[in-house]
């Protein structure tokens, strides 16, 4: 079986007519048949690839100009690979970039990254609840079946909350952080979490400290930065208001991450991932798709940063239950 949001097969990519190429600012992993084929093409583009690979970290990358761009990125926006080789010489990230497909053995799920303007843009517009795609070729599940089925039930309801209109973002946040807490109790061991929206949104109400944006903000300064735009960004953060918009940023945190959980049992880590980057992407203000974009593309595309924030979760104060709750429900 495969699963898709509704706005999966719509994307078609922008080519030169994209505003933030992911021929811009990224050193493109190659995979090792793409790269016997590079070092193997004759001419000037056979000559162009060889000098621009490199190695970075035991990693295969096609290093970038001195002015940011791809080198097979042509004054036109489009590849040089693919206008002379064709789209089957690509390498495996630059023909997939930015679908997403999550493998589980019995079941695929795809999605778009966030990363990619034309992917943000039909994220913001909300069509994503699941269809059926084409039948994959099932292998044996690679997970524990009984973790995955919480995993899968908990996930469907995290989902309808966050559409629940009854309501603001902020506090359906709220009661998601209490309820991924719940969640990781069973998958620990414990009792069958209940989601009670109103009994959890009194809760986090009561218990609700004062928040630490300042601190967030301190620590995504600290993480491995990529553009120039995103430093000042973070030095110059716009606060508005919840914006129907955030409601399908959160779903898609949740539709991309909650299900990893099954790979280490860790699902409170990433339920505090979704709170705090759409609590990012409310305070950074700006045109939202564009922010929302900017900040896919410095920390979901950046595997460091995605560990530094998940392991934050436990071990920065801002990021503490009763803080976050604090800057939810202000």
């Amino acid at each position: 079986m495969v699963r898709k949001p509704g706005y999966y097969d719509t994307f078609r990519c922008l080519a030169g007519a994209c505003p933030d190429s992911c021929c811009h600012e990224w050193a493109v992993a190659v995979d090792p048949e793409a790269e016997a084929l590079y070092r193997s093409l004759p001419g000037d583009l056979g000559e162009t690839l060889r000098r621009f690979l490199t190695e970075e970290d035991g990693d295969t990358v096609l290093s970038l100009r001195e002015d940011g761009r791809c080198p097979m990125w042509r004054d036109d926006g489009l590849c040089r690979i693919q206008a002379e080789q064709g789209e089957g010489a690509l390498c495996d990230t630059c023909r997939n970039f930015p679908r997403l497909t999550h493998d589980y053995g019995d079941f695929l799920e795809r999605d778009l990254e966030l990363s990619c303007p034309e992917a943000a843009r039909l994220i913001l517009l909300g069509d994503d609840e699941w269809v059926a795609g084409e039948e994959n070729s099932a292998t044996e599940p690679d997970y524990e079946p009984e973790m995955m089925e919480i995993l899968l039930e908990s996930r469907q309801k995290a989902l309808d909350l966050l559409g629940d209109g009854r309501y603001d973002l902020g506090e359906a946040l709220a009661i998601l952080l209490l309820y991924g807490n719940r969640v990781q109790n069973e998958l620990d061991g414990g009792e069958e979490a209940a989601l009670e929206p109103e009994k959890e949104l009194e809760i986090a109400e009561k218990v609700a400290q004062k928040g630490n944006m300042d601190g967030i903000f301190r620590f995504f300064k600290d993480l491995e930065l990529l553009t120039e735009r995103w430093p000042l960004r973070l030095e110059k953060p716009e606060p508005g208001p919840w914006r129907e918009e955030h409601r399908a940023i959160a779903r898609y945190f949740v539709r991309r991450y909650w299900l990893q959980a099954v790979s280490d049992g860790d699902l409170y880590s990433r339920v505090k991932l979704t709170a705090v980057s759409c609590l990012m992407l409310k305070n950074l203000g700006g045109d939202l798709q564009d922010t929302a974009q900017l900040y896919s593309k410095e920390i979901e595309n950046n595997a460091e940063n995605v560990d530094a924030l998940l392991d934050g979760a436990y071990e920065e104060p801002c990021f503490a239950d009763v803080a976050l709750l604090g800057n939810l429900l202000a």
